[in-house]
């Protein structure tokens, strides 16, 4: 019996041995795999054969800026939507001074990403374009977004079975009143402000009147500087745009796009690439030389100079606000780069690149008193706002010494709220879990998540989101240097768009990162090509591998699950209820006070 545990357990070792040394084996395999093929692809890129062409891919997702993603699809390169608005912008300006590079091919695919992010592409290929270069942008199918930048072409190219879409703007945002009462859910909302909307659909059917007027007020602008580019590039007047929109020109023949000069020629995609070949001085037999923005931006390093040298730090802050965390913009990591980089020797000011919506309170004024720290070293803070910077984005803005957004960028929105959500009437009532409480005082388990406030502790809820309002109102008028009385008119948690904020005070400039980087090298005496982005993106495998961990997490808690489930019992489509369990969330663990915006789409 001895020997035979003994033989036993030693086989079991003798086989975990072999997996391990098999594993390990295997991972360096596909670790030199990897490398190989990281080092295939640099030697390949070492550089930009004559006759190229930029080739930017409008399909998938369109970041702000690259991030690595976890091992396996690094290991599989299977990294969808990780095409950069940053890699574009850089791969675009360089490759307008690069004899190389003879014209940019803008495929239209179909991409997902804001309006004010397409008008900063439109700027680079404009500015390519006065290079003396050539654009050609061709589409089987034309999404609306793809449309308005290929204006920005030289020549727009049509599949001949293709279509381009041209129908107008609206503001879509689901309501979950209707829902929460069939799930016996109650959401308990403290706010200032008529126009802070970000609480109406858990407490309405359908939008207030002011949120109405604010919406329609930054929808019509946003079209209006749309159609009057569309008719500016294609030599038509803004009514027939118009027209094309309310005759819905998606239906139309590609033959009609021509007729109507939507589209400049029709062409299948193998014609195009002849054309390209041709534009570019190779015989029809050649094989077309393309580079990516990626590979472009590899190869020349833009962005990417040494932090040992003077530059100016290019900061993004992307996504909601959050006091910790690991995705968007995190206080705890967030105000000590700012920091670092304030007794930085090397950086001579900042652009803060910001595009989010907002978030915790707390957070923001972190945020907020670290660049003031910041300016407070002597060194100058600019802002450049993407598709939205609004509430806790304008928050953290407010205190620049500059600030550019694009003509259709969401800001503004100052405003403070708080929810809380009651779920007593599922919990409880329809699922049948009670609870016991023992307390010292009255008020010792508030806020709870299963008995709805009292009047006291709505009260002091209330005395808290009103002192947060008055702060938040405190720094932009400080930041702005206007009165506190005029920031409220403006205020009262209203979104604007960049041509109007810019009217009433809230932006400085209207411009692109690149115009807010040019602005800053001039001010402190720096090449425009001398900055740096952060936070750093580090790419070790190693690390990605530890981190693997964390990719089959769970969303959220229990609680979060269960309301997600819930609400396809209820009826409600499983991509609106994995969304109104995403909102929910936000509201369980995170800071009780919000300087959030209302959860827009635009289409």
């Amino acid at each position: 019996m001895l020997k035979r545990f003994f033989t036993v357990m030693l086989g079991s070792l003798a086989a975990i041995w072999l997996t391990g040394i098999i594993l390990f084996l295997g991972f360096f395999l596909v670790l030199a795999s990897v490398v190989g093929r990281s080092l295939a692809s640099a030697n390949s890129l070492s550089e930009v054969r004559d006759k190229s062409v930029l080739y930017i891919d409008l399909s998938g997702t369109i970041t702000e800026r690259y991030t690595p993603g976890p091992l396996v699809e690094e290991i599989m390169q299977q990294k969808d939507g990780q095409l950069s608005l940053s890699d574009i912008l850089s791969s675009i300006k360089e490759a307008a001074n690069d004899d190389r590079i003879e014209g940019v091919y803008l495929y239209c695919g179909g991409a997902s990403m804001g309006i004010a992010s397409r008008q900063e592409l439109i700027g680079a290929i404009e500015g390519f374009r006065k290079s003396g270069k050539w654009v050609l942008a061709y589409g089987d199918y034309y999404s609306q977004g793809d449309y308005y930048v290929a204006c920005s072409a030289d020549e727009i190219y049509l599949n001949p079975v293709g279509a381009v879409d041209v129908r107008g703007l609206a503001s879509v945002t689901p309501f979950f009143k209707g829902l929460m009462d069939k799930m016996g859910i109650q959401m308990q909302v403290i706010k200032v402000g008529q126009y802070k909307s970000a609480v109406e659909p858990f407490i309405l059917t359908e939008a207030s009147e002011p949120s109405k007027l604010q919406t329609r007020q930054y929808v019509d602008g946003i079209w209006d500087v749309m159609v009057g580019y569309i008719a500016e590039r294609r030599g038509v007047d803004p009514d027939s745009v118009q027209k094309w929109a309310d005759d819905m020109a998606m239906t139309f023949s590609a033959e009609t796009c021509v007729d109507k000069n939507i589209a400049g020629r029709l062409a299948y995609s193998r014609e195009v690439e002849d054309i390209l070949k041709n534009r570019c001085g190779l015989d029809k037999k050649d094989k077309l030389r393309v580079v990516t923005p990626e590979e472009y931006v590899m190869i020349n390093g833009a962005g990417f100079e040494s932090q040992s040298k003077q530059h100016i730090a290019v900061l993004y802050a992307l996504g909601d606000i959050v006091d910790s965390g690991k995705g968007g913009i995190v206080s705890e990591d967030m105000v000590p780069e700012i920091l670092r980089l304030s007794k930085d020797d090397n950086v001579s000011g900042m652009v803060l690149r910001v595009n989010s919506g907002g978030g915790s309170a707390f957070a923001s004024e972190q945020i907020w008193d670290a660049l003031e720290q910041f300016k407070a070293e002597g060194k100058p803070v600019y802002v450049s706002m993407g598709d939205v910077a609004a509430s806790g984005g304008y928050y953290i803005s407010c205190g620049a010494d500059k600030i550019y957004a694009d003509q259709t960028t969401l800001t503004g929105s100052i405003g403070i709220f708080g929810m809380i959500p009651c779920l007593k009437g599922l919990v409880t009532d329809k699922l049948g879990v009670t609870f016991s409480t023992v307390s010292t005082n009255p008020n010792a388990s508030a806020p709870s998540l299963y008995e709805p406030m009292t009047p006291l502790q709505h009260k002091r809820m209330q005395d808290m989101v009103e002192h947060g309002y008055e702060t938040f109102v405190g720094r932009v008028a400080q930041g702005r240097g206007m009165s506190v009385d005029s920031v409220k008119v403006i205020a009262e948690g209203r979104v604007w768009y960049g041509e109007d904020a810019l009217s009433i005070g809230l932006v400085d400039e209207l411009g692109g990162l690149d115009a807010a980087i040019r602005a800053m090298a001039e001010r402190v005496g720096l090449d425009e090509s001398d900055y740096v982005e952060y936070p750093a993106i580090h790419f070790p495998l190693l690390l990605m591998m530890l981190r693997q961990a964390d990719v089959n997490a769970a969303i959220g808690d229990g609680i979060v699950d269960m309301v997600g489930q819930y609400a396809v019992v209820c009826g409600e489509s499983s991509s609106y209820a994995a969304r109104f369990a995403s909102l929910v969330e936000q509201f369980i663990g995170q800071s009780p006070l919000q300087a959030r915006m209302e959860d827009v789409t635009i289409e």
